[in-house]
């Protein structure tokens, strides 16, 4: 259970509530909700009776969605300050639903409409919540792009490049990453097969250009 104190200086420092004064603050701790899961752990239904807004506090989540024919797909990977669910405010329905991947998760989350009255009430707020929008949207955009007008082997690298700027830690040299994605994760992100995944890292490591675990990732020389 996550007492006031700790609700009040998660919201006061995210990028989103940062600009409101400590009343703002403590009157948006009372609406809050915050929900610890374990690695592994379902977070969120899209189809659950009250919509929600979500933003993570701690760890990394993936957001998949089931194809029609029933498998899971990852549509992207958050982290601490990401918002999620049901974050265009709008009514559609998905099959989305979000998984911890790290150890441990929490996630802050809003009634869609209590984070409506929050924004009625916060022009200011409204429109930095606009401009986080606007950014997870042309990061999608990018990665579409990526998609549709690289090959998988450019794809592959360009992944791998962009987890390492955001997780990497620099060692002796090289980037060494954590690594809690399958291969079948990362085929998903690609829009790949995992075959094709398990052979680029062999293709890489056979190159020194990488090496791996399973539960590390070294990068030796520039991905990109």
């Amino acid at each position: 259970m996550i007492n006031h104190e700790t609700k009040y200086w998660y919201l006061k420092n995210h990028k989103l509530f940062s600009n409101l004064n400590p009343q703002e603050v403590k009157e948006i701790c009372l609406i809050s909700n915050f929900k610890t899961a374990q690695k592994g752990e379902a977070i969120f239904f899209n189809h659950d009776d009250v919509q929600r807004v979500y933003t993570v506090k701690r760890g990394t989540i993936k957001i998949i969605e089931n194809d029609a024919d029933g498998n899971e797909v990852i549509k992207d990977i958050l982290q601490s300050g990401d918002l999620f669910g049901q974050f265009t405010l709008s009514d559609n329905q998905t099959n989305e639903y979000a998984v911890a991947v790290s150890d441990r998760v929490t996630c802050c989350s809003f009634t869609v409409a209590d984070f409506e009255y929050i924004l009625a009430h916060n022009p200011s707020l409204a429109l930095h919540y606009t401009k986080l929008i606007g950014f997870r949207l042309k990061r999608l955009e990018n990665r579409y792009a990526n998609l549709m007008f690289k090959d998988v082997r450019t794809r592959f690298r360009l992944f791998l490049a962009d987890w390492a700027s955001k997780e990497g830690q620099a060692q002796e040299g090289k980037i060494l990453l954590t690594n809690y994605l399958t291969h079948q994760d990362i085929a998903s992100l690609i829009c790949a097969t995992r075959q094709t995944v398990t052979q680029l890292f062999s293709e890489c490591k056979q190159q020194g250009v990488l090496d791996y675990t399973r539960n590390t990732i070294e990068i030796i020389k520039p991905l990109a």
